[in-house]
């Protein structure tokens, strides 16, 4: 969508040749653009509602969003001086740290008036291109120290592209967009497969085998959905992976691709390689599938933690999820205690019969 052009005018004694004003956050963007040089440059405003706010203005070189942004960051310190660095974004769970950015950056500044502060730079464009994607955000300072932005509302809707050289502005509707439908559905899948379906899956095979055999056949449905779950999950991962070229969450994906080979070997060692009950190498596979099938449940609730801080859905979601699977752990702890319990319980009433039934000797 095409947004209003404003008028250019002279900012803080510089000029600019255009401007736009940016649908949401109370942002205006003001540039100059040289295509000779390959460069442009900016003047970004934003009106705060008060002087404890930090703002942001970035291009993206790789993608739509927040992730891969070269960020201008810009906030009044408690001293009253004005605070303006770079700022790559690696990750959901930023804290907008210092460091360098994917292109070169010139004359930074910034200035706050009348709540309004104004991020002022020159920007070598990347490959000289005249579009570009770009993200606009702001957060509340603690002390001189950017916390965490909404999640929700104006500020989960700044970002879209700008054409320096025709002026032209638009927006994203994340709504729509196929990257974040993927992205929701990847944390989803995952969840429901890794985080609940195996924990329960395991539970039931280890709590209710004097259901016979219907015991059995949930644990398999569980494990079995949550497998082909996690497949699907997985092959999300990859598509995500293959869209977000340059973005790289290594922990996240490495205890990915070794949940899939361990859930792959689980899967083929229990349907082709498992000895009858009354083989002596059953012992060898019962520990094989114990330590791989427990093995594999920590992993994935691990991933989907680090999943829930990459994604950032809002702390809702978290918290209902940990509060899911801390329930299904209570379960498990006390079905625990209440299995040696009954153990207990057996031996003692055992050793007590064997005592009355000895022989008395005269």
């Amino acid at each position: 969508m095409s947004q209003q052009a404003c008028t250019p005018h002279a900012i803080n004694q510089r000029t600019f040749d255009a401007c736009q004003t940016l649908r949401v956050l109370n942002s205006t963007i003001h540039w100059s653009y040289y295509p000779s040089k390959g460069t442009v440059d900016v003047a970004f405003s934003q009106t705060v509602v008060s002087d404890s706010r930090w703002v942001a203005w970035a291009i993206n070189p790789t993608s739509t969003g927040m992730v891969g942004s070269q960020a201008i960051v810009a906030f009044r310190r408690t001293d009253g001086t004005m605070n303006i660095y770079s700022s790559p974004i690696k990750s959901y769970a930023t804290r907008l740290e210092q460091g360098n950015l994917s292109f070169p950056l010139f004359d930074v500044s910034a200035i706050y008036e009348n709540n309004q502060i104004v991020i002022f730079a020159t920007i070598g464009l990347p490959n000289n291109v005249s579009v570009v994607n770009h993200v606009w955000q702001q957060g509340p300072l603690s002390g001189n120290t950017p916390q965490m932005h909404s999640v929700s509302g104006p500020n989960v809707q700044s970002f879209g592209t700008l054409d320096f050289l025709s002026g032209k502005v638009e927006t994203i509707k994340r709504a729509t967009s196929s990257v974040f439908k993927v992205k929701i559905s990847h944390g989803i899948i995952n969840t429901v497969s890794w985080g609940i379906l195996m924990p329960v899956g395991a539970i039931v095979a280890r709590h209710f085998k004097a259901a016979d055999p219907a015991w059995f056949h949930v644990h398999r449905a569980c494990q079995m959905l949550g497998y082909f779950g996690g497949v699907a999950g997985f092959a999300t991962g990859v598509w995500l992976g293959h869209k977000s070229s340059g973005i790289e969450y290594k922990g996240h994906r490495c205890i990915g691709i070794t949940l899939m080979a361990l859930a792959t070997l689980q899967v083929f060692v229990a349907l082709c390689l498992r000895p009858k009950k009354t083989d002596k190498r059953r012992v060898f596979w019962n520990w094989f599938h114990y330590l791989v099938g427990y093995g594999t449940i920590v992993l994935g609730i691990v991933n989907i933690l680090k999943g829930f801080d990459i994604l950032q859905p809002g702390k809702f979601w978290k918290i209902s999820y940990l509060i899911t699977i801390i329930v299904i752990g209570c379960v498990a702890v006390i079905l625990e205690a209440w299995k040696w319990l009954s153990l207990w319980k057996r031996k003692t009433a055992q050793a007590a019969e064997e005592k009355m039934d000895m022989p008395i000797e005269v």
